[in-house]
């Protein structure tokens, strides 16, 4: 924790960042983070958006990229067919932020990878503000795990899958366990009576997901 404040502090200081809007911070971010779209295009969907136009563009691998909602304080980019980008400003103090971003693939099964930046996209140690419960969470509470049926269910879960979501009305953060998608209609029916039907979901709470 004194590592993050201290962190923190240093971005503060060396930045002097003042409160930003969602669509300021997507159009700044660089290129290594959305290849897919140049900076001008950028500008060009955020205009359509605001406009009331259908904010679709074609991008740089031939298909086309979606502006689908934006807020103050939230975006979500149909980057391509099977991937997602959402942006998320979280709160800190002095009216600075955090910059939250989720990206999912859809390779068919959805798949996240969450990372965390300064306003100036300077990246951020995640382990600081998020930490992932482990699979194990996803099991009912009452499952018993001695049964041969739960052992030999379970033993397809062999990787693990997880889908993230930002919430554009408030701060939380929602966690799908969604390996079971990628068995076969047999085996996800097997181990689905043993685990949880409500994700994970994390509030924001000072400087971290809780």
């Amino acid at each position: 924790m004194k590592h993050f404040i201290l962190t923190i502090l240093l971005c503060i200081c060396a930045f002097a960042v003042k409160a930003q809007d969602a669509d300021a911070i997507f159009v700044a971010m660089p290129d290594q983070y959305i290849p897919q779209l140049e900076n001008a295009w950028r500008k060009d969907l955020i205009d359509l958006y605001n406009s009331g136009k259908e904010a679709k563009l074609k991008n740089t691998m031939n298909g086309f990229s979606t502006l689908k909602k934006l807020t103050p304080d939230y975006l979500l980019l149909q980057v391509t067919e099977r991937s997602t980008i959402e942006i998320k400003l979280l709160p800190l103090v002095n009216n600075t932020n955090v910059v939250c971003m989720v990206t999912t693939v859809y390779g068919p099964v959805p798949d996240s990878q969450i990372e965390f930046f300064t306003t100036e996209w300077e990246p951020l140690n995640a382990a600081d503000m998020y930490t992932p419960v482990p699979a194990e969470w996803f099991i009912k509470e009452t499952a018993d795990k001695d049964k041969a049926s739960f052992i030999e269910a379970t033993s397809r879960l062999d990787i693990d899958l997880r889908k993230l979501s930002l919430s554009p009305d408030n701060l939380t953060l929602t966690m799908e366990y969604t390996t079971p998608q990628y068995l076969s209609e047999e085996d996800r029916r097997k181990v689905t009576s043993f685990l949880k039907e409500e994700p994970k979901v994390y509030t924001w709470e000072k400087s971290h997901f809780k």
